[in-house]
């Protein structure tokens, strides 16, 4: 049958006396009495059945028991000392946690996060990810999230202003699927011949689009649905059909080649993306400097 483990707070007392092979300096470091390391030390050998220290008129000796003991002792103290300060040490001072939208992430601020970790290089960074606005998350300190900026008990900072545009492969899928021999819509009035890549939750989507630029024989509601622009944009990467983008998350794939603008048709956004905090926690100082940074950062930011 196993021992049961002694407390925790027995194991140090052992570890600071044998230490010190004192009980007074080992109670000093503890910040405890002089009495109760001797009462713990008493207790731990109680459990263990044998005795770990020889007492001696000028001090302490140990027993062998207690020299195969101690190594393990320590050990294991240290270990539990390393994963608590990995875990909860920095994370309540230095780790910042940021809860944001994929899309927006991989177009748009990890190119940028460079010039954020050279800057600020004590500052360790943690990322989550998000779909739906309303969506909580109470361990992030900072979240960036798309929509129009009014959320209850959120300070918001608008970060891009965008247009709404057609985006889609060079050469698009024909009809069998099979090859990429298709070309793109040379205007609007085409759009109908094409298939539309939809994104759930935003307004601004292709009926506003279409709505707005007077196209109102087109049908917006046909073709595939999904629930985040990052995957409609892979589908138009590969060919499926026109997704409705946003200036500032389709500026990379434009520049390489990876997307187009079949035509330059656009419509300015009411919606962005925005760096929000909460209204009703004091700001960390940690959690400013990424605030100040990102909004400079969409400051400069050309599309």
């Amino acid at each position: 049958m196993k021992k049961r483990l002694p407390p925790l707070n027995w194991l140090r007392s052992f570890e600071a006396s044998a230490r010190h092979l004192n009980f007074t300096l080992a109670a000093s470091e503890l910040n405890m009495t002089q009495a109760t390391i001797s009462q713990q030390i008493k207790g731990l050998e109680s459990q263990l059945g044998c005795a770990l220290f020889k007492r001696l008129p000028r001090g302490l000796e140990l027993t062998d028991a207690a020299r195969a003991y101690i190594p393990g002792v320590r050990e294991s103290i240290e270990k539990l000392a390393v994963v608590t300060d990995e875990v909860f040490g920095k994370e309540r001072s230095h780790t910042l946690t940021v809860r944001v939208n994929l899309v927006f992430f991989n177009t748009w601020l990890a190119p940028r996060l460079a010039d954020f970790r050279h800057n600020y290089p004590d500052i360790d960074l943690r990322f989550t990810s998000n779909i739906w606005p309303d969506q909580e998350n109470k361990e992030a300190d900072i979240e960036i999230r798309y929509g129009k900026g009014m959320w209850p008990q959120l300070i918001s900072d608008r970060l891009t202003w965008d247009q709404l545009i057609p985006v889609c492969s060079p050469q698009l899928l024909s009809h069998d699927q099979l090859s990429r021999n298709r070309l793109p819509p040379a205007n609007p009035r085409e759009l109908s011949e094409h298939t539309l890549l939809h994104v759930i939750g935003y307004e601004e989507g292709w009926g506003y689009w279409l709505n707005r630029l007077g196209y109102h024989s087109i049908d917006a509601s046909q073709g595939i649905h999904f629930d985040s622009l990052m995957t409609a944009m892979e589908m138009a990467v590969q060919g499926h059909g026109i997704a409705l983008s946003r200036t500032s998350v389709a500026s990379a794939l434009l520049e390489s080649g990876g997307l187009i603008k079949p035509f330059e048709e656009s419509v300015p956004t009411d919606e962005a993306f925005f760096v929000a905090i909460a209204s009703n926690k004091p700001i960390q100082s940690h959690v400013q400097t990424f605030r100040n940074w990102v909004i400079h950062q969409g400051q400069n930011a050309r599309y």
